[in-house]
């Protein structure tokens, strides 16, 4: 398994981010080829203080490959590309393969 993680810092119109993001952004991210199951939340908090982000979005995916190759497709250049419709703080992107512990 093969993990792509994107946090979400403050937008600047959180009801706008969240609106567009749940009927628009995670529709087209639910295509992209090769994705096995996907998670998001709304609501990120941080253990003390205030968290730095807003929101955070976690794709699986069999392989770093298959993790490339969707975000290389029609479909990942689409999701990409419609970030800054809602994104206004930006957004962090991060891969890795989780480790399981004993």
């Amino acid at each position: 398994m093969y993990r792509l993680t994107v946090l979400y810092p403050p937008p600047v119109d959180h009801a706008h981010f969240r609106d567009y993001y749940v009927s628009t952004h995670l529709p087209l991210a639910a295509k992209l080829p090769g994705l096995r199951a996907m998670r998001h939340s709304l609501d990120v908090s941080a253990v003390a203080g205030e968290s730095p982000f807003f929101a955070m979005w976690e794709g699986e995916f069999d392989s770093v490959a298959d993790m490339a190759a969707a975000l290389a497709s029609e479909q990942g250049q689409a999701v990409v590309a419609d970030v800054p419709n809602y994104a206004t703080g930006g957004a962090q992107i991060i891969h890795y393969s989780p480790i399981r512990g004993s």
